[in-house]
C-alpha cells in the first residue's frame, strides 16, 4: 500500500573508490550545492507559513474575524506543525531529504492556494491546519543534511548561514504580503507564495541529494577528522523506538533544551505574529507595520551569524554561554519595545532588530546542541522532538495570547514575554559548560565495520 512512497527511502550508500583530490573536489561542490538548495527551499517555506500574520489586519477589517478566531487558527496550525515536525523528523531520518523536503514544499504551496480561495472560518482553519502538517517536512531534513555534510568544529558557522534563511524568508514575506494585501487584496498574499512554493519544490528535486556516503564520499567525521562524542557510524538501522528512547527520552540535556526552546519560541512567535497588529493599533499604517516587522528578521540574520561564529570560535564549540547571553538580550530588548510603544518608525525598527538579533541566536544554537547531544543518526528526530514542543509553545501564542491581549491589553502581552525570557535564561544557565565534541579518532573496528557495510551495499 505504501509502495508509492518507496522513492522517498534513503539513497543507498556507494563505496568510496575516489582519490583524495576527487574527494576534496566533490565535497566542495556538493556542500555548496546542498547548502544553497536547502537555503532557498526554507526561505520559501517561510513564504507559505508567515504570510498569514501579515494579512491578519485585513482579515479583521474585511472578513470581520475576531482576534480570538485568528488566534484559534494560529494555535491549531502550531499544534499540528509541531506534531508534524516530530513525526516527520523520525520519518526524515529514514528518508531521502531530496524528495522529502521538496514534496512538503509543493504540498504547502497547494494548501496556500486553497486557503486563498476560501472564505468561511471553518475552511480557512482546515487548510491552515493542513498547511501546518506539510510545513513540518521542511526543517528535519535540513538538520539531517547539515549534520552529515558539516562537521562539529565548523557546524555552528554553517548552520548559522543556513539559519539566516529564516530571516530572509521572514523578512521578505511581510513586504510581499503587505504589498499584495494593500494593492490586490489579501487572497493574492496566499496565491503568489503558493505558486512560488510549487516551482521551488520542483527545483529542489533536481538540486538536492542525500548524505555524503550516497555520493561515494567518506563520512564527514572521517573527512574532517572530527569525531563527536557517542559517534557510532554503523548504527544506521536503529529502530525508531531505540532512537527515541535512548537518545531523547532518557537524555536530560534534551529535556532542558526542549523547555528552553519552547520558551524562546513563545517570544519569537508572539512578537512575529502579533507585532504588526500591535503597531497598527498604535496608529501606524498596515504597510508601515508590516515593513517594521521586517527589521525583526534583519536582526535575526545577523544574530544567527554572530552566535554561530561566537560559539565556534570564542567558546570552542560550546553553545551554552552564547545561549545565555543572547537570552538576556531578549529580555532587555522586549522590555525596550514595550516602553517605546508610542515611538516612531525608527524606535520600533531598532527594538525589533534587537529582538530578532537575540532571539535567533538561541533559536539556532539550541537546535545545534540538540543534534550534538543526541546521536548523528537522530538529527531529524532530535530537532523534530524539540520542534514539537517549541511549536506547542508557539500554539500558546495563538488563542491564549489573543485572550490575554483581549482581556489584559498589550501590557499583559509584554509581561508574559518577559517572564518567558527570564525562565529561559535560568534553564540555559544549566548547560553553560556542556560541550558535545571530543578529539578522539574513529576506532579501527568502527572503520572496518563501516567499510564492510559500504562494500556489502
Amino acid at each position: 500500500m505504501l509502495k508509492c512512497l518507496d522513492f522517498m527511502k534513503r539513497a543507498p550508500y556507494v563505496p568510496c573508490n575516489k582519490s583524495q583530490q576527487e574527494i576534496d573536489k566533490e565535497y566542495k561542490y556538493w556542500r555548496l550545492r546542498i547548502m544553497y538548495s536547502m537555503y532557498m527551499g526554507y526561505v520559501v517555506f517561510y513564504f507559505t507559513r508567515k504570510n498569514l500574520a501579515f494579512i491578519m489586519p485585513s482579515l479583521v477589517s474585511e472578513m470581520h474575524f475576531s482576534k480570538e478566531q485568528l488566534g484559534l487558527m494560529g494555535s491549531a496550525f502550531y499544534i499540528v506543525y509541531g506534531l508534524s515536525k516530530f513525526l516527520c523528523g523520525i520519518w526524515s531520518d529514514k528518508s531521502n531529504p531530496r524528495y522529502f523536503m521538496a514534496i512538503g514544499l509543493i504540498a504547502s504551496g497547494v494548501t496556500n492556494i486553497c486557503f486563498g480561495f476560501s472564505s468561511s472560518i471553518t475552511m480557512l482553519i482546515f487548510f491552515w491546519i493542513l498547511n501546518g502538517f506539510f510545513q513540518g517536512w521542511g526543517w528535519p531534513p535540513c538538520g539531517r543534511l547539515i549534520t552529515r555534510w558539516y562537521s562539529q568544529k565548523e557546524r555552528g558557522r554553517w548552520w548559522a548561514i543556513w539559519n539566516t534563511s529564516h530571516n530572509v524568508g521572514g523578512g521578505l514575506i511581510p513586504i510581499i504580503a503587505g504589498l499584495c494585501a494593500t494593492y490586490m487584496g489579501w487572497r493574492s498574499a496566499m496565491f503568489i507564495p503558493g505558486v512560488i512554493a510549487i516551482g521551488v519544490g520542483i527545483w529542489l528535486i533536481n538540486r538536492m541529494r542525500d548524505v555524503p556516503e550516497s555520493e561515494g564520499l567518506p563520512p564527514i567525521e572521517e573527512y574532517k577528522n572530527d569525531y563527536p562524542d557517542e559517534t557510532k557510524v554503523v548504527e544506521d538501522d536503529a529502530s525508531m523506538w531505540e532512537i527515541i528512547n535512548k537518545y531523547l527520552l532518557k537524555n536530560k540535556y534534551i529535556w532542558i533544551l526542549t523547555a528552553a526552546f519552547t520558551l524562546v519560541y513563545i517570544v519569537r512567535t508572539a512578537v512575529n505574529d502579533w507585532g504588526a497588529l500591535f503597531l497598527s493599533e498604535q496608529g501606524n499604517s498596515l504597510l508601515s507595520s508590516d515593513s517594521v516587522v521586517s527589521f525583526f528578521e534583519l536582526g535575526g540574520f545577523f544574530g544567527s551569524l554572530v552566535s554561530g561564529w561566537a560559539s565556534d570560535k570564542i567558546f570552542d564549540g560550546r553553545r551554552g554561554p552564547v545561549n545565555v547571553i543572547f537570552c538576556v538580550g531578549i529580555l532587555v530588548s522586549v522590555a525596550a519595545f514595550w516602553f517605546t510603544a508610542h515611538g516612531g518608525f525608527s524606535a520600533h525598527a531598532t527594538c525589533l532588530f534587537a529582538i530578532g538579533f537575540f532571539i535567533f541566536g538561541p533559536q539556532m544554537l539550541i537546535a545545534i546542541a540538540a543534534v550534538e547531544l543526541s546521536h548523528r543518526e537522530a538529527a531529524g528526530t532530535s530537532t523534530g522532538f524539540i520542534g514539537f514542543f517549541s511549536y506547542f509553545g508557539a500554539a500558546l501564542t495563538g488563542y491564549p495570547v489573543g485572550y490575554i491581549i483581549h482581556h489584559a491589553g498589550w501590557q499583559g502581552f509584554f509581561i508574559t514575554m518577559i517572564i518567558c525570557s527570564l525562565i529561559s535564561v535560568g534553564l540555559l544557565s544549566l548547560l553553560w559548560s556542556v560541550k558535545g565534541r571530543r578529539k578522539q579518532k574513529m576506532t579501527d573496528l568502527e572503520k572496518d565495520l563501516l567499510e564492510d557495510k559500504l562494500s556489502s551495499t
